[in-house]
């Protein structure tokens, strides 16, 4: 049993966080081959690698809002879908050489106060709790999604930063065993397929008698 033994302060996100809108591209979004602007869509993230950089569509800026250049630290909320994912935009962001910008199905969260660690907010987005919150202030009946201000008004748990820290350890921990432990059944699963090939291999049937 896990006993809370710090302190902790419940928060709305908009307390901590600015929350914007993707870029809202007019039509498809077009592929630029030497542009410098890479736009990061929902195809290009996904909660077990982050974003995948070398995914992202390298296009130009066709609406006439200015870009909201995403930032290390950033935090990528998938606006519409069953899961509303968060995704930390890390510092593999600088070493690209690229700008880069959100795609309209994104949320942007950059966090204004250095007392909330990216990644713990992140992970805390993606916990049960959270997601049970933005089911159930979803809206849509074929394709769920989130109002800006239901992202806004998110509770948020502010434990110390330490504690932060140690919560992102953990997670780190726990998503390494489960990658080693996916692998091993992926091992064990091509064992089991190359014994059975193995056994079938140049056997032709014996035929039944009657």
């Amino acid at each position: 049993m896990c006993i809370i033994d710090y302190e902790v302060i419940i928060v709305r996100l908009k307390q901590i966080a600015t929350v914007s809108s993707g870029y809202p591209f007019r039509g498809k979004i077009s592929e630029v081959a030497d542009s410098n602007v890479v736009v990061v869509q929902m195809k290009d993230v996904s909660l077990q690698e982050g974003i995948h950089w070398a995914s992202c569509l390298t296009t130009e800026l066709t609406g006439k809002r200015a870009p909201g250049w995403l930032q290390p630290g950033d935090i990528l909320v998938a606006a519409r879908g069953s899961h509303n994912y968060a995704i930390p935009v890390d510092e593999s962001l600088l070493r690209a050489g690229t700008e880069a910008v959100a795609a309209p199905h994104f949320f942007v969260v950059s966090i204004m106060h250095k007392t909330v660690l990216p990644q713990y907010l992140a992970w805390l987005l993606n916990q049960n709790p959270c997601q049970r919150y933005f089911e159930q202030n979803a809206e849509g009946t074929l394709t769920k999604s989130i109002r800006r201000s239901v992202l806004e008004n998110a509770p948020v748990a502010v434990p110390p930063l330490a504690k932060q820290q140690a919560i992102i350890n953990l997670a780190n921990a726990i998503k390494q065993e489960r990658q080693i432990m996916e692998q091993l059944l992926r091992n064990h699963e091509h064992l089991l397929n190359t014994i059975a090939r193995d056994l079938l291999a140049n056997q032709s049937p014996k035929p039944t008698q009657n």
